[in-house]
Protein backbone atom coordinates (compact mmCIF):
# COMPACT_ATOMS: atom_id res chain seq x y z
CA UNK A 1 0.00 0.00 0.00
CA UNK A 2 2.56 2.38 0.57
CA UNK A 3 4.17 1.94 -3.13
CA UNK A 4 0.44 2.76 -4.04
CA UNK A 5 0.39 6.07 -2.03
CA UNK A 6 3.78 6.76 -3.48
CA UNK A 7 1.65 6.81 -7.14
CA UNK A 8 -1.14 8.54 -5.41
CA UNK A 9 1.24 11.35 -4.41
CA UNK A 10 3.53 11.59 -7.69
CA UNK A 11 -0.11 11.89 -9.49
CA UNK A 12 -1.31 14.50 -7.78
CA UNK A 13 2.14 16.07 -7.69
CA UNK A 14 2.15 16.21 -11.70
CA UNK A 15 -1.58 17.48 -11.92
CA UNK A 16 -0.43 20.06 -9.71
CA UNK A 17 2.25 21.25 -11.61
CA UNK A 18 0.52 20.57 -15.17
CA UNK A 19 -2.70 23.02 -13.41
CA UNK A 20 0.03 25.28 -12.65
CA UNK A 21 1.65 25.96 -16.54
CA UNK A 22 -2.59 26.42 -17.90
CA UNK A 23 -1.91 30.39 -19.35
CA UNK A 24 -4.00 32.55 -17.27
CA UNK A 25 -3.70 35.62 -18.47
CA UNK A 26 -3.15 38.85 -15.99
CA UNK A 27 -6.02 41.28 -17.12
CA UNK A 28 -8.58 41.44 -16.38
CA UNK A 29 -7.26 40.90 -12.63
CA UNK A 30 -10.83 40.37 -11.64
CA UNK A 31 -11.26 37.32 -13.67
CA UNK A 32 -8.01 35.99 -13.71
CA UNK A 33 -6.44 36.47 -10.25
CA UNK A 34 -9.53 34.55 -8.42
CA UNK A 35 -9.26 31.70 -11.23
CA UNK A 36 -6.01 31.44 -10.23
CA UNK A 37 -6.16 31.21 -6.93
CA UNK A 38 -9.04 28.58 -7.53
CA UNK A 39 -6.38 26.74 -9.34
CA UNK A 40 -3.52 26.54 -7.09
CA UNK A 41 -5.78 25.46 -3.79
CA UNK A 42 -4.73 22.73 -2.39
CA UNK A 43 -7.43 20.09 -3.64
CA UNK A 44 -7.18 16.61 -2.92
CA UNK A 45 -7.38 15.72 -7.27
CA UNK A 46 -9.35 12.32 -6.47
CA UNK A 47 -11.31 12.82 -9.98
CA UNK A 48 -7.87 13.20 -11.95
CA UNK A 49 -6.05 10.54 -10.07
CA UNK A 50 -9.31 8.59 -10.81
CA UNK A 51 -8.95 9.36 -14.77
CA UNK A 52 -4.83 8.54 -14.47
CA UNK A 53 -5.62 5.18 -12.85
CA UNK A 54 -7.78 4.17 -15.03
CA UNK A 55 -5.65 5.37 -18.27
CA UNK A 56 -2.58 3.00 -16.58
CA UNK A 57 -4.85 -0.05 -17.05
CA UNK A 58 -6.07 0.73 -20.72
CA UNK A 59 -2.34 1.91 -21.71
CA UNK A 60 -3.27 5.44 -22.54
CA UNK A 61 -1.16 8.26 -23.80
CA UNK A 62 -0.33 10.01 -20.82
CA UNK A 63 -0.53 13.31 -22.10
CA UNK A 64 -4.27 12.61 -23.16
CA UNK A 65 -4.68 11.47 -20.03
CA UNK A 66 -3.67 14.40 -18.67
CA UNK A 67 -5.88 17.04 -20.50
CA UNK A 68 -8.63 14.70 -19.64
CA UNK A 69 -7.86 14.58 -16.10
CA UNK A 70 -7.09 18.39 -16.04
CA UNK A 71 -10.68 19.13 -18.00
CA UNK A 72 -12.27 17.10 -15.18
CA UNK A 73 -10.70 19.21 -11.74
CA UNK A 74 -11.66 22.36 -13.36
CA UNK A 75 -15.27 21.11 -14.17
CA UNK A 76 -15.16 20.20 -10.50
CA UNK A 77 -13.50 23.42 -9.46
CA UNK A 78 -16.42 25.46 -11.05
CA UNK A 79 -19.27 23.48 -9.37
CA UNK A 80 -17.24 24.12 -6.12
CA UNK A 81 -16.71 28.21 -6.46
CA UNK A 82 -20.62 28.23 -7.12
CA UNK A 83 -21.83 25.53 -4.52
CA UNK A 84 -19.44 27.82 -1.73
CA UNK A 85 -21.50 30.92 -2.83
CA UNK A 86 -24.76 28.73 -2.46
CA UNK A 87 -23.85 27.45 0.84
CA UNK A 88 -22.28 30.42 2.34
CA UNK A 89 -18.89 28.19 3.21
CA UNK A 90 -16.22 30.02 3.66
CA UNK A 91 -13.17 27.61 3.55
CA UNK A 92 -12.58 25.54 0.98
CA UNK A 93 -9.21 23.59 0.58
CA UNK A 94 -7.73 24.76 3.36
CA UNK A 95 -8.25 28.68 2.10
CA UNK A 96 -10.69 31.44 2.08
CA UNK A 97 -13.55 30.42 -0.87
CA UNK A 98 -13.58 33.01 -3.39
CA UNK A 99 -16.80 34.58 -2.61
CA UNK A 100 -15.19 35.14 0.98
CA UNK A 101 -11.83 36.58 -0.37
CA UNK A 102 -13.20 38.76 -2.74
CA UNK A 103 -17.04 38.76 -3.73
CA UNK A 104 -20.04 37.10 -4.78
CA UNK A 105 -19.93 38.42 -8.27
CA UNK A 106 -15.86 37.71 -9.04
CA UNK A 107 -17.07 34.13 -7.88
CA UNK A 108 -19.95 33.66 -10.24
CA UNK A 109 -17.82 34.86 -13.07
CA UNK A 110 -14.51 32.56 -12.13
CA UNK A 111 -16.91 29.47 -12.05
CA UNK A 112 -17.51 30.65 -15.62
CA UNK A 113 -13.94 31.08 -16.39
CA UNK A 114 -12.88 27.82 -15.16
CA UNK A 115 -15.33 26.01 -17.02
CA UNK A 116 -14.66 27.56 -20.54
CA UNK A 117 -10.61 26.69 -19.53
CA UNK A 118 -12.24 22.96 -18.94
CA UNK A 119 -13.83 22.99 -22.35
CA UNK A 120 -11.16 24.78 -24.21
CA UNK A 121 -8.46 21.75 -22.53
CA UNK A 122 -10.87 19.19 -23.96
CA UNK A 123 -10.87 20.45 -27.19
CA UNK A 124 -7.47 19.53 -27.60
CA UNK A 125 -8.44 15.68 -27.40
CA UNK A 126 -7.74 14.58 -31.07
CA UNK A 127 -10.20 11.18 -31.19
CA UNK A 128 -13.56 10.35 -30.33
CA UNK A 129 -13.68 13.50 -29.35
CA UNK A 130 -17.56 14.34 -30.29
CA UNK A 131 -18.74 11.11 -27.90
CA UNK A 132 -15.70 12.83 -25.32
CA UNK A 133 -18.14 16.26 -25.37
CA UNK A 134 -21.22 14.37 -25.35
CA UNK A 135 -20.64 12.41 -22.10
CA UNK A 136 -18.86 15.70 -20.47
CA UNK A 137 -21.42 17.81 -20.74
CA UNK A 138 -24.26 15.82 -19.96
CA UNK A 139 -22.53 14.95 -17.03
CA UNK A 140 -22.32 18.95 -16.21
CA UNK A 141 -25.53 19.55 -16.86
CA UNK A 142 -26.27 16.31 -14.33
CA UNK A 143 -24.28 17.99 -11.93
CA UNK A 144 -26.43 21.52 -12.08
CA UNK A 145 -29.42 19.37 -11.60
CA UNK A 146 -28.02 17.63 -8.51
CA UNK A 147 -26.98 20.90 -6.84
CA UNK A 148 -30.65 22.09 -7.99
CA UNK A 149 -32.14 19.40 -5.83
CA UNK A 150 -29.92 19.76 -3.11
CA UNK A 151 -30.91 23.21 -2.73
CA UNK A 152 -34.87 22.20 -3.48
CA UNK A 153 -34.34 19.48 -0.39
CA UNK A 154 -32.94 22.40 2.10
CA UNK A 155 -35.48 22.37 5.20
CA UNK A 156 -38.31 20.16 3.17
CA UNK A 157 -38.64 17.58 6.09
CA UNK A 158 -40.56 14.99 3.54
CA UNK A 159 -37.36 13.97 1.26
CA UNK A 160 -36.33 10.21 1.90
CA UNK A 161 -33.63 8.82 1.20
CA UNK A 162 -34.44 7.54 -2.34
CA UNK A 163 -34.41 10.92 -3.27
CA UNK A 164 -31.05 11.87 -1.15
CA UNK A 165 -29.67 9.44 -3.21
CA UNK A 166 -31.00 10.27 -6.44
CA UNK A 167 -29.84 13.82 -5.88
CA UNK A 168 -25.62 12.90 -4.71
CA UNK A 169 -25.72 9.92 -7.89
CA UNK A 170 -26.17 13.40 -9.99
CA UNK A 171 -23.83 15.87 -8.09
CA UNK A 172 -20.96 13.49 -6.77
CA UNK A 173 -21.18 9.89 -9.19
CA UNK A 174 -22.06 12.05 -12.53
CA UNK A 175 -18.34 13.52 -12.18
CA UNK A 176 -16.78 10.19 -10.79
CA UNK A 177 -18.60 8.47 -13.59
CA UNK A 178 -17.20 10.58 -16.47
CA UNK A 179 -13.64 10.26 -14.43
CA UNK A 180 -13.74 6.68 -14.72
CA UNK A 181 -14.99 6.49 -18.87
CA UNK A 182 -13.65 9.20 -20.60
CA UNK A 183 -9.97 7.60 -21.17
CA UNK A 184 -11.63 4.27 -22.21
CA UNK A 185 -14.52 6.24 -24.43
CA UNK A 186 -11.45 7.77 -25.89
CA UNK A 187 -9.41 4.50 -26.48
CA UNK A 188 -13.01 3.58 -27.88
CA UNK A 189 -13.71 0.79 -26.22
CA UNK A 190 -17.10 -1.86 -26.19
CA UNK A 191 -20.23 -0.30 -24.59
CA UNK A 192 -20.79 -3.06 -22.34
CA UNK A 193 -16.77 -1.94 -20.89
CA UNK A 194 -18.48 1.77 -20.53
CA UNK A 195 -21.48 0.40 -18.68
CA UNK A 196 -19.14 -1.52 -16.25
CA UNK A 197 -16.95 1.92 -15.79
CA UNK A 198 -20.11 4.14 -15.68
CA UNK A 199 -21.53 1.93 -12.57
CA UNK A 200 -18.47 1.92 -10.93
CA UNK A 201 -17.80 5.46 -10.76
CA UNK A 202 -22.03 5.97 -9.59
CA UNK A 203 -21.71 3.70 -7.09
CA UNK A 204 -18.56 5.00 -6.11
CA UNK A 205 -19.60 8.69 -6.33
CA UNK A 206 -22.40 7.73 -3.68
CA UNK A 207 -20.30 5.99 -0.96
CA UNK A 208 -17.75 8.74 -1.48
CA UNK A 209 -20.10 11.64 -0.59
CA UNK A 210 -22.31 9.35 2.55
CA UNK A 211 -18.35 8.81 3.66
CA UNK A 212 -18.22 12.70 3.35
CA UNK A 213 -21.36 13.27 5.27
CA UNK A 214 -20.07 10.98 8.28
CA UNK A 215 -16.75 13.18 8.17
CA UNK A 216 -18.69 16.58 8.59
CA UNK A 217 -19.78 15.02 11.64
CA UNK A 218 -16.52 13.17 12.53
CA UNK A 219 -13.94 14.94 11.86
CA UNK A 220 -12.71 18.46 12.08
CA UNK A 221 -12.24 21.42 10.03
CA UNK A 222 -8.75 21.71 9.77
CA UNK A 223 -8.28 18.35 8.75
CA UNK A 224 -11.18 18.67 6.45
CA UNK A 225 -9.95 21.88 5.20
CA UNK A 226 -13.53 23.46 4.81
CA UNK A 227 -16.41 24.60 6.79
CA UNK A 228 -17.88 21.80 8.71
CA UNK A 229 -21.50 22.28 9.80
CA UNK A 230 -22.77 24.40 7.37
CA UNK A 231 -24.89 21.64 5.86
CA UNK A 232 -27.22 21.44 9.09
CA UNK A 233 -27.21 25.18 9.61
CA UNK A 234 -28.66 25.42 6.40
CA UNK A 235 -31.52 23.06 6.68
CA UNK A 236 -29.50 20.42 3.74
CA UNK A 237 -30.71 16.83 3.87
CA UNK A 238 -28.07 14.27 4.54
CA UNK A 239 -28.51 10.65 5.08
CA UNK A 240 -28.19 10.75 8.86
CA UNK A 241 -30.91 13.52 9.03
CA UNK A 242 -33.03 11.83 7.01
CA UNK A 243 -32.79 8.71 8.87
CA UNK A 244 -32.94 11.19 12.38
CA UNK A 245 -36.09 12.93 11.48
CA UNK A 246 -38.14 9.67 10.24
CA UNK A 247 -37.28 7.10 13.01
CA UNK A 248 -36.78 9.78 15.98
CA UNK A 249 -39.13 13.16 14.75
CA UNK A 250 -39.66 14.62 18.16
CA UNK A 251 -36.22 14.00 19.52
CA UNK A 252 -34.85 15.21 16.23
CA UNK A 253 -36.70 18.94 16.60
CA UNK A 254 -35.86 19.01 19.87
CA UNK A 255 -32.10 18.83 19.21
CA UNK A 256 -32.26 21.24 16.02
CA UNK A 257 -34.79 23.70 18.30
CA UNK A 258 -32.34 23.69 20.94
CA UNK A 259 -29.04 23.87 19.61
CA UNK A 260 -27.04 26.96 19.29
CA UNK A 261 -25.19 27.27 16.39
CA UNK A 262 -21.24 25.85 18.43
CA UNK A 263 -23.38 22.84 19.80
CA UNK A 264 -25.20 21.58 17.12
CA UNK A 265 -22.10 19.35 15.31
CA UNK A 266 -21.63 18.10 18.52
CA UNK A 267 -25.42 17.40 19.67
CA UNK A 268 -25.99 15.96 16.36
CA UNK A 269 -23.02 13.60 16.81
CA UNK A 270 -23.52 12.40 19.79
CA UNK A 271 -27.26 11.36 18.60
CA UNK A 272 -26.54 9.95 15.76
CA UNK A 273 -23.98 7.80 17.35
CA UNK A 274 -26.71 6.92 20.32
CA UNK A 275 -29.13 6.13 17.54
CA UNK A 276 -27.27 3.53 15.45
CA UNK A 277 -27.63 6.54 13.00
CA UNK A 278 -24.22 6.84 12.17
CA UNK A 279 -23.42 3.26 11.81
CA UNK A 280 -26.40 2.48 9.54
CA UNK A 281 -24.83 5.30 7.29
CA UNK A 282 -21.63 3.88 7.90
CA UNK A 283 -22.59 0.09 6.04
CA UNK A 284 -24.56 2.02 3.58
CA UNK A 285 -21.83 3.65 2.19
CA UNK A 286 -19.40 0.56 2.56
CA UNK A 287 -22.51 -1.25 0.33
CA UNK A 288 -21.94 1.02 -2.63
CA UNK A 289 -18.26 1.05 -2.01
CA UNK A 290 -18.69 -2.92 -2.61
CA UNK A 291 -20.87 -2.11 -5.62
CA UNK A 292 -18.37 -0.20 -7.07
CA UNK A 293 -15.74 -3.12 -6.29
CA UNK A 294 -18.14 -6.09 -8.28
CA UNK A 295 -18.37 -3.91 -11.37
CA UNK A 296 -14.56 -3.71 -11.23
CA UNK A 297 -15.16 -7.54 -11.23
CA UNK A 298 -16.85 -7.59 -14.48
CA UNK A 299 -14.05 -5.61 -16.43
CA UNK A 300 -12.03 -9.16 -17.78
CA UNK A 301 -8.31 -8.89 -19.28
CA UNK A 302 -7.76 -5.41 -17.83
CA UNK A 303 -5.55 -5.21 -14.71
CA UNK A 304 -8.07 -3.29 -11.99
CA UNK A 305 -6.06 -3.86 -8.98
CA UNK A 306 -4.84 -0.30 -8.93
CA UNK A 307 -8.72 0.76 -8.90
CA UNK A 308 -9.43 -1.44 -6.30
CA UNK A 309 -6.81 -0.17 -4.12
CA UNK A 310 -7.83 3.53 -5.07
CA UNK A 311 -11.57 2.20 -3.54
CA UNK A 312 -9.98 1.68 -0.12
CA UNK A 313 -8.07 4.70 -0.18
CA UNK A 314 -11.41 6.94 -0.57
CA UNK A 315 -13.25 4.24 1.57
CA UNK A 316 -10.73 5.01 4.67
CA UNK A 317 -10.27 8.31 3.84
CA UNK A 318 -10.40 11.16 7.04
CA UNK A 319 -9.90 14.00 5.31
Amino acid sequence: MIEFQELINFIRKEVNKSLGKIPIPKTPAYLYDPIRYSIKGSGKRFRPILVHLVGRAHNLDPNIIMNISLSIELLHNFTLIHDDIMDKDTMRHGQKTIHAKWDKSAAILAGDGIFVLSQIILSSIPKNSNEIFSHFNKATLEICEGQALDKEFENNNKIKEEQYLDMIDKKTGALLSISSTLGPIYNGVDHNLIKYYNNFGRSLGKGFQLHDDLLEITSNQKKMGKTLGSDLAEGKQTMMVIKARNSFPNEWNDIIEKSNETELISNCKKFFIEKGILEKTRLLAESYFNDARDNLKNIKNINTDELFKFIDLLEKRTF
